[in-house]
C-alpha cells in the first residue's frame, strides 16, 4: 500500500511539471502576466493538496525500516517551493533573489 501511495505521489508531481512547463513553455509573444499569477496559483493549490496525500503516506510507512523517507524534509522543500511561488505572485521583481537550496534527498 506503501508503495502505490508514493506512486500515486509521484504520478500528481509528474503532472504538476508536465503541466507547468506547459504553462511556463509558451511563447514570449503570448506571455500574459495575468494567466502567469493564475497559473502559479493553481501550482501552490497543486502543492498544497499533496498534504493529504503526503500525511497518508507517512501514516503507513513502517517505523522499523532501515531506510527511512523524511517526510518532514519533503514538507520543509515543498513550503519553501510554495513561499517562492507566493512571494513572486505578491511582489515580482526584475532581479534574481537568493533561494535557499533545498534538500532533495528524503532518504535516512
Amino acid at each position: 500500500m506503501h508503495v502505490r501511495l508514493l506512486k500515486h505521489m509521484h504520478a500528481r508531481w509528474l503532472a504538476a511539471i508536465v503541466c507547468t512547463g506547459l504553462v511556463f513553455g509558451s511563447s514570449q509573444t503570448l506571455a500574459d502576466p495575468d494567466a502567469e499569477r493564475e497559473a502559479l496559483a493553481r501550482l501552490i493549490h497543486e502543492i498544497e493538496a499533496l498534504e493529504p496525500v503526503i500525511a497518508t503516506a507517512e501514516s503507513q510507512a513502517s517505523p522499523d525500516a532501515r531506510i527511512r523517507f523524511r517526510f518532514d524534509w519533503l514538507r520543509q522543500d515543498l513550503e519553501r517551493i510554495r513561499a517562492g511561488i507566493q512571494e513572486h505572485i505578491d511582489a515580482p521583481r526584475n532581479e534574481p533573489r537568493k533561494v535557499p537550496p533545498l534538500r532533495g534527498d528524503y532518504r535516512q
